[in-house]
């Protein structure tokens, strides 16, 4: 009897590009609207938008399959 492979899945690569992996398992994100176009918001916005986040812990699982 053969063995049958299971289909691995494909990297987003969408996703590659905006959450990061940390050394210790959890994940961050960068914000959206930083690139250009930031002349026309407040100081403080882009300030805060510089600084990656943390992804929530519901969301962890359905985002690790993907990256």
């Amino acid at each position: 009897m053969t063995k049958v492979k299971k289909n691995k899945m494909k990297t987003h690569k969408g996703m590659k590009k905006v959450f990061k992996v940390r050394k210790s398992g959890s994940i961050s994100m960068s914000h959206q609207g930083v690139l250009h176009n930031t002349g026309k918001r407040t100081a403080k916005t882009n300030r805060q938008k510089r600084n990656a986040s943390s992804l929530h812990k519901s969301d962890y699982k359905r985002i690790k399959d993907l990256i």
